[in-house]
C-alpha cells in the first residue's frame, strides 16, 4: 500500500456493522486509509459505499466495531467529536453551500466559527483557495449565480479552508450535468497529486484510474475487493467485480 515507513493509518476501521433497521447496510468492515493516500469507493448503488463514507466522521453512527483517526478512537458525541470532525472535511452530492452567503463567506465561515480565524485572515485564505479551484472572479456572487460545477468547486474549497487531514468526498459529480463533471475532477486530481488524503465514493472510473492510489470494491455491504487501480481495472479477482466492470465499462 502506500504506508510512509510505519506510520500508523490516517483512519482504520475495525469490524464496522452498520445496520438501518433490518437492513445489514455494513458488514464487518475493516480497512485502512494511509496519511496521504487516495482510496476510491466503487460498486453497484445501495451496496453502502456513501453509508461507509459518511460513518468515517460519524455523520452515521455505527452498530458495532470501531473506528480510529489519527490514532483516536472516534467518539460519539461531545466536543470530542466536534473537534474531530473539524478534522475531516466533507463534499456532497448536493453541494450544501448557505444560498444567503456570498462564495467567500460560505468559505471563511468554518474557519472563523470553529477555529477564531481572524476575519482578515480567513478572507485572504478563502482568496487562495478560490483562485486554486479556479474560481476567485466569482467570490462576491451567491451560490445561485454559479453552476453546478463551480458550487461544487466552491464546496471544495470550503473543506479545504479548514486545513482538514482527510476529504471524504460522497459521489461528488453525481449531481452534475455531463460537462461539469471534468472541472470538478480536475481540482480533485490536483488535490491528490498534493498529497491530500482522500476517501472517495464515485461513478467516475477514468478519475479510479488516474488518482486513486487504491480502489475498494463493494457490494451488498462487504469490501469484495482491493487493490491498485491498475490491477483492478485490467485483472479483477472476484465474479462479482467482474461482472460490474463488464456493464459499466462496455458503455
Amino acid at each position: 500500500m502506500t504506508e510512509n515507513g510505519d506510520a500508523p493509518p490516517l483512519v482504520q476501521l475495525e469490524n464496522v456493522n452498520k445496520h438501518f433497521g433490518a437492513l445489514h447496510v455494513l458488514k464487518n468492515i475493516n480497512l485502512t486509509v494511509s496519511r496521504g493516500e487516495v482510496l476510491v469507493v466503487i460498486g453497484p448503488s445501495g451496496g453502502g459505499k456513501s453509508t461507509l463514507c459518511r460513518t468515517i466522521n460519524r455523520l452515521e453512527t455505527i452498530n458495532e466495531g470501531k473506528i480510529i483517526f489519527d490514532g483516536q478512537v472516534l467518539p460519539e458525541e461531545g466536543k470530542a467529536l466536534a473537534r474531530l470532525r473539524s478534522e475531516v472535511g466533507m463534499v456532497f452530492q448536493s453541494f450544501n453551500l448557505f444560498a444567503h452567503k456570498t462564495i467567500r463567506e460560505n468559505v471563511t465561515l468554518g474557519p472563523m466559527k470553529v477555529r477564531g480565524v481572524p476575519r482578515a485572515q480567513a478572507d485572504k485564505r478563502a482568496m487562495e483557495l478560490l483562485e486554486r479551484v479556479g474560481i476567485a472572479a466569482q467570490a462576491n456572487k451567491y451560490p445561485a449565480q454559479l453552476s453546478g460545477g463551480q458550487q461544487q468547486r466552491v464546496a471544495i474549497a470550503r473543506a479545504l479552508a479548514m486545513d482538514p487531514k482527510l476529504i471524504l468526498f460522497d459521489e461528488p459529480t453525481s449531481a452534475l450535468d455531463p460537462e461539469m463533471v471534468q472541472e470538478v475532477l480536475d481540482v480533485m486530481i490536483g488535490l491528490a497529486r498534493d498529497g491530500m488524503t482522500m476517501v472517495v465514493v464515485t461513478h467516475e472510473m477514468g478519475f479510479a484510474r488516474r488518482a486513486a492510489n487504491r480502489v475498494v470494491f463493494m457490494a451488498d455491504g462487504q469490501i469484495v475487493e482491493e487493490n491498485t487501480p491498475d490491477e483492478f481495472f485490467t485483472n479483477a479477482q472476484t465474479d462479482r467485480a467482474r461482472d460490474f466492470l463488464s456493464k459499466i465499462l462496455t458503455h
